[in-house]
């Protein structure tokens, strides 16, 4: 009797979710009004055009079908689900700005809370308002300037370790490659990807949480942080069946797969790590406060984003209710180890590349850089210096470091359009139905290279197009520098300045969500300032093919060595002077 009765339980279950993916499949796309746009048909009636866009370089099939169906159209995703894709900006920025209505799919939020916890990145609605209004006063201008030392200290730091290098480099084979020398500077070649990951770290470790990783020293750092996110990174990142499987069907999630075992003990790691950081700080602020007992905005000196969050979050007059519980301010640790040294080091090692192949960008940038007295620039010398910025713009339109993002209507509404498009039947459309559950494809590469915008050399690495912005480029919904990198409205990157002056120093940090996580301008800034000052940049094999591909973030890969993982293999050498 009870084994029947389970039967009919069982049975119930699939029959219940066989029902509603036969209504995914079959019923459902026969209402959507994406069935009147141009678009291409999908060649699966599971995965839709997935696969396809999956193999396709970042951006590139979405480019072609542009020139084929226009920049308004439709296709399939996984499922036969619904997909709007549009360079409208007025339908993006109408998409971007109601985060009511559109948000991050389920099983985006499921990979993101994998690798972050309930972290800014992953939440939605009342709850992100909330976190991201706790968190705001981390991302001050004014605090961008005081962490700028902060950038500086490690991009120095990764500066003299590969300047040792190449030094004993030339010592251990030919006294003549010293730079002195007429054959010509001493240089070593370098995996660029592991030493841009580990510099950034190191800026993410001690401006968010006042705490020294050492990654960037050779002997590596310790508390098996490395190992951890890594895991859990490339383990989310990762794309196969199974994982999408896992991603759409969550009682999948309870099987106890190596992947899944390894992904959860690389999340206790961090939590672990996490939980030591909060404590020290609590304990600081309480030894730090006045004999009243009284907690304040004042009472910690630190000026790292963990320490500006706990000491607001224990704030004497702040409401208890307006207080982030003891989960929401764990989560933001792994949030922004992510998003401050992840995307800023791909940022990074794509603006070397991009030196690799201009080396006329590279002798003007560094020419500019070099009428600069010191080391350490601050944040305004830093921003004044014109070329750098283009460069940095640049790269970062260019590179686009996340391809594209979703977003999935939480109900029936309209998008409007600025430039009408004519459907399948030759009606002429000034706005797009879309049904509850079909997906918005934020096109953050397309808008960044499109020619309507940028010109007919949009395709093209071009810093001075920087000196004089096309007035259509206005019209692109970013919140930062009419780009789409870190996209905009209210979920845009939070830490887009912080990135910024990283840039310029060792670590610029994109938006993941991108997302968008931190953005990676002016850390870029003082990473750019410092290693180009210092080295000039080639391919360490001028014949090898470098190329993009996008699982979180897009990487570097070598064609022809996919086998040894992500690579920038460059030529480092010294410049004369340093």
């Amino acid at each position: 009797m009870i084994f029947k009765g389970a039967l009919v339980v069982v049975a119930l279950f699939l029959g219940y979710h066989l029902s509603k993916l036969i209504h995914r499949l079959f019923i459902a796309p026969l209402s959507s009004h994406l069935r009147d746009l141009p678009g291409p048909k999908p060649k699966s009636l599971i995965w839709g055009s997935f696969k396809e866009i999956n193999d396709a370089g970042p951006g590139e099939l979405h480019a072609k079908w542009v020139e084929e169906y226009g920049p308004t159209m439709s296709y399939k995703g996984v499922l036969n689900s619904g997909r709007f894709y549009t360079h409208d900006t007025r339908a993006v920025s109408y998409v971007l700005s109601h985060t009511d209505i559109f948000r991050k799919p389920e099983q985006i939020q499921f990979v993101l809370g994998r690798i972050l916890g309930k972290g800014v990145l992953f939440a939605e609605g009342e709850d992100h308002k909330h976190q991201r209004r706790m968190l705001n006063p981390a991302f001050s201008n004014q605090h961008i300037r005081e962490l700028t030392e902060v950038f500086f200290t490690k991009a120095l730091e990764l500066r003299d370790t590969w300047h040792t290098q190449v030094l004993e480099s030339a010592e251990s084979t030919d006294s003549s490659t010293l730079p002195s020398s007429p054959t010509g500077p001493a240089s070593i070649n370098i995996n660029a990807v592991p030493w841009l990951s580990r510099v950034t770290l190191d800026i993410i470790g001690l401006a968010g949480f006042d705490y020294a990783f050492n990654a960037t020293n050779p002997e590596g750092m310790d508390d098996g942080l490395q190992k951890a996110f890594k895991t859990a990174f490339g383990g989310v990142a990762r794309f196969d069946a199974w994982g999408l499987l896992v991603a759409w069907f969550p009682a999948l999630r309870k099987i106890p797969t190596k992947r899944e075992r390894d992904i959860r003990q690389a999340q206790a790691t961090m939590r672990r790590i996490g939980k030591k950081l909060i404590a020290d700080k609590k304990k600081a602020i309480l030894e730090s406060i006045g004999k009243d007992g009284k907690v304040e905005e004042k009472s910690v000196e630190g000026k790292d984003i963990l320490s500006i969050l706990i000491r607001a979050n224990m704030a004497t007059d702040l409401p208890e209710s307006s207080r982030l519980s003891e989960e929401d301010v764990l989560a933001q640790v792994p949030t922004f180890i992510v998003a401050g040294h992840e995307t800023t080091a791909t940022a990074t090692t794509w603006f070397l590349y991009a030196m690799t192949q201009h080396p006329s960008v590279q002798s003007k940038l560094r020419a500019e850089l070099r009428t600069v007295d010191t080391d350490t620039p601050s944040m305004d010398v830093l921003n004044a210096l014109p070329y750098l910025d283009g460069v940095v713009r640049e790269t970062l339109r260019y590179f686009s470091i996340v391809p594209s993002t979703l977003r999935i209507a939480a109900e029936d509404c309209v998008v409007p359009l600025k430039n009408p498009v004519v459907d399948r039947y030759g009606k002429t459309l000034t706005e797009v139905r879309l049904k509850k559950g079909e997906g918005v494809n934020v096109p953050i590469i397309a808008l960044n290279k499109s020619k309507e915008i940028w010109g007919e050399d949009a395709a093209e690495y071009r810093p001075e197009r920087w000196e004089k912005v096309p007035e259509i480029a206005h019209e692109v919904p970013g919140v930062w520098g009419d780009l789409m990198t870190f996209i905009g409205g209210p979920r845009s990157c939070i830490g887009y300045k912080f990135s910024v002056i990283e840039y310029v120093l060792p670590s610029p940090s994109i938006c993941i969500s991108h997302h968008q996580l931190l953005m990676p301008d002016h850390r870029m800034k003082a990473l750019i300032f410092t290693l180009i000052r210092a080295f000039t940049f080639e391919l360490s094999d001028p014949t090898v093919e470098i190329y993009g591909k996008s699982t979180v973030v897009t990487r570097p890969l070598v064609r022809g060595q996919e086998e040894q993982g992500n690579q920038m293999p460059l030529k480092v050498s010294l410049v004369g002077g340093i």
